[in-house]
């Protein structure tokens, strides 16, 4: 399981540091950082620097991850290199642009658990890091396969440009993950590596971008006007393991509790992202370890008779939802549990389908939403619209 404070708060002081001391960046000027103890600063207590196959390397000295910062840098566009060898499973990867208190992010890393598969498409992630949280369990779109070595050095080379990312590793002629738009908050900062591995050779080209445009790309969610964007939604509340949603009452139906549900609480106004994806983590930042929140969602469709339609949704980590007042679905999707959602706990649309019924006129969705565990959020799309007006 990955961690969710990615590098944790003894960042602060390295950031500090670098952002007080930024070094000239000349444009495709190759800059190399030796790994030694002049260019990087160890951030976790196992990180050893030394001289492994002619080169200067840096490795954990245990089984454990390390964690370092380049010294005096701070990065915006351009080219980063490097070459990684893998020692044990985990998640090797960098952080780049990192702010200054360390909570906000982009992140790239490779999942390696021995016996590389070049067809496996989870061995690439890319994702932003909001308020500490990775966000890779709704950010499914940003997987991707690619040929990983055992035993030696393995090429890697990240080119960012404004909005954009592109990732090559050992093809240097054919990138095998494209990032149409980073999602994270921060625009320059600091570098980071992480993970049980040996690093090497690390090199970066300030503002050498090629032709990668530094604009938003295509979403594909785009030209779907299937999708429920315009929602208003409420502040969280803590919500206890063991609590649920619904309060059972002896004399008449099954209602929500109202210590959770304040009917007279403040709406406000909340727009689905890119793909779709209305990001709870990027409104109300991280839920601490160990702790469960409750949010709730709503919106309107109008429907010129009384019909029903099929929803696809995807979510992340639980749904209650409420068709007109009435309760229509209770779900869940707990990652490494039996019943989590395909593709294994990620919020998708794949996640979960049901039957919509609406009656004639307006109806109202409402969605209580839960967050324990790394990114929150949902995607929702309506797969016939005919008859029907979004709010």
């Amino acid at each position: 399981m990955m961690k969710k404070v990615f590098l944790g708060f003894a960042l602060i002081a390295v950031v500090s540091v670098t952002n007080g001391q930024r070094k000239q960046q000349k444009k495709n000027q190759l800059i190399e950082f030796p790994m030694t103890e002049e260019h990087w600063a160890a951030v976790s207590d196992n990180v050893e620097f030394l001289d492994y196959k002619s080169v200067k390397a840096v490795q954990s000295n245990n089984d454990d991850g390390l964690a370092i910062m380049l010294k005096d840098y701070e990065f915006t566009d351009g080219t980063i290199e490097f070459d990684v060898e893998f020692k044990g499973s985990g998640f090797p990867g960098i952080d780049f642009r990192v702010d200054k208190d360390t909570l906000n992010a982009e992140k790239f890393y490779i999942r390696y658990f021995g016996t590389p598969d070049n067809l496996r498409r989870t061995t690439l992630q890319y994702a932003a890091v909001l308020d500490r949280v990775n966000m890779w369990d709704v950010t499914d779109d940003y997987q991707a396969a690619a040929t990983i070595h055992e035993g030696k050095w393995n090429h890697v080379k990240l080119v960012v440009s404004g909005k954009q990312l592109r990732v090559y590793v050992n093809d240097m002629q054919r990138a095998v993950l494209h990032v149409p738009a980073l999602e994270g908050n921060t625009k320059s900062g600091a570098i980071a590596l992480t993970g049980n591995v040996v690093y090497a050779n690390f090199a970066v080209r300030p503002n050498a971008t090629g032709d990668l445009a530094s604009n938003e790309g295509y979403d594909p969610t785009y030209n779907d006007s299937h999708y429920l964007r315009n929602w208003s939604v409420q502040e969280p509340v803590d919500f206890p393991f063991g609590q649920d949603v619904m309060k059972n009452s002896p004399r008449g139906p099954i209602n929500i509790d109202p210590v959770l549900f304040d009917s007279t609480a403040v709406w406000k106004p909340l727009k689905a992202e890119r793909r779709s994806l209305v990001n709870l983590t990027r409104l109300f930042g991280a839920t601490e370890q160990g702790e469960r929140r409750l949010t709730w969602i709503k919106t309107t469709i109008s429907s010129e008779t009384a019909q029903e339609k099929r929803v696809d949704m995807g979510f992340s980590d639980e749904v209650w939802v409420f068709i007109n007042g009435q309760l229509l679905l209770v779900d869940k999707n707990y990652y490494g549990s039996p019943g989590m959602k395909e593709p294994r706990g990620r919020c998708t649309i794949e996640n979960t389908s049901f039957q919509l019924p609406l009656q004639k006129g307006e109806n109202e969705i409402l969605i209580g939403v839960t967050n324990y565990f790394f990114g929150w959020g949902i995607i929702a799309r309506v797969a016939d619209t005919d008859g029907l007006k979004f709010n």
